[in-house]
């Protein structure tokens, strides 16, 4: 076998390393984690299993890690679909429910936010702020030039950017280059180190230019083609990658196991159904059992719960009793990963016992949360 030895390969010119198989190979693009978006192929969806949700609020989740963020309830669905392009098995489709035109400081919009310890290397803020590129496949039955805007946590700082769709229901690689802003506060804590936004319809006051840092609080470029404005369109978007540097490098494939648990630190949701969270009985009207969360969450989750008291109960020693009030979260560990909940009852325990909290009818579930 042949060996090589050389201290670099450059191209042709003597100036630049070459580029192989259509790629220039760097420092950041070599390193792991080159996207720092989560769950870019939308394979993840623990709160709805693909089932489609209308968002009602602001900052309701859909598939994982992706939040809508709306100014007016029931304007357009989102679903985990298997429509996708080639080398892709799913993307995130918006659907509009109506032909509503959004007022100057109304916004409809799906983002992403990209957790402050995932991107310290970016440096924004400072005067050494890296160049970034955000690609994505995107597919719409609308034409036109669409929007979107990298923002910081205060959303003080703001980045509109457009891309066009040239030919509708077909899937086209969007990719976008933007200059690290070396203004601004740009946080590397476990809070938001960056918004990654598209605009779904955004009014006049919450859009600006698109192509250069601005101060202010924006979610989308001037001009840009409404997906709400028309009723019954669709966008779907899947590949969608956030990286360093000036070029888009191949989607990142991490393994199924990985991203779930990426997504994870973030949501998780338990069934209850033929199963249960173990402890123990504290008085006769409350028991404690606990939850090992499947990796470090990052920060002290909130508990929901689905159905009502009725849907839960606490098995114990010769039989079980229904729940009196939903289960609540009751305490957490340092770590973020033991979380303590309680299942209360009318009556009927005994302290010191052994305790089961689970179902009594249905697929009840409880969900951690902690995101951004």
């Amino acid at each position: 076998m042949s060996t090589v030895k050389t201290n670099a390969i450059l191209d042709a010119s003597g100036g630049n390393t070459a580029t192989i198989n259509s790629m220039t190979p760097t420092a950041d693009s070599l390193q792991g984690f080159r996207n720092r978006i989560i769950n870019g192929d939308m394979r993840i969806d623990q709160r709805n299993a693909g089932a489609s949700v209308t968002p009602a609020a602001p900052n309701q989740y859909t598939v994982d890690r992706w939040k809508a963020d709306i100014s007016v309830s029931s304007k357009y669905s989102a679903q985990k679909s298997s429509t996708a392009p080639t080398g892709f098995v799913n993307s995130l489709l918006i659907t509009s429910l109506s032909a509503y035109t959004a007022g100057s400081a109304e916004r409809f919009c799906m983002t992403q936010n990209i957790e402050g310890l995932n991107v310290p290397d970016l440096a924004w803020g400072t005067a050494n702020a890296k160049t970034i590129t955000l690609s994505f496949w995107v597919r719409s039955s609308l034409t036109g030039t669409f929007g979107g805007v990298i923002s910081n946590s205060a959303q003080n700082r703001s980045y509109p950017f457009t891309y066009t769709i040239s030919s509708a229901n077909t899937f086209e690689q969007k990719t976008i280059t933007i200059t690290g802003d070396t203004s601004g506060t740009w946080l590397t804590t476990s809070g938001i180190g960056l918004r990654v936004i598209w605009g779904l319809g955004v009014g006049s006051t919450l859009s600006t230019t698109a192509g250069a840092w601005a101060a202010g609080e924006y979610y989308s470029a001037t001009g840009a083609t409404s997906v709400v404005g028309t009723n019954g369109a669709t966008l779907y978007i899947t590949g969608v990658q956030f990286e360093v540097g000036s070029i888009a490098t191949p989607f990142e494939r991490r393994d199924y196991g990985r991203e779930l648990i990426m997504c994870q630190r973030y949501f998780n949701r338990v069934f209850l159904l033929n199963n249960g969270l173990i402890g123990f009985a504290d008085t006769t009207t409350a028991a404690i059992t606990m939850y090992y969360a499947p990796t470090t969450m990052r920060g002290t989750p909130t508990l929901s719960t689905t159905g009502t008291a009725a849907d839960y109960q606490i098995r114990k020693a010769g039989g079980s009793t229904n729940c009196s009030a939903v289960p609540t979260l009751t305490a957490t560990s340092s770590d973020n990963q033991q979380f303590r909940v309680t299942g209360t009852v009318a009556s009927g325990l005994t302290a010191g016992d052994g305790a089961l909290l689970n179902n009594s009818a249905g697929e009840t579930w409880i969900a951690f949360s902690a995101e951004l």
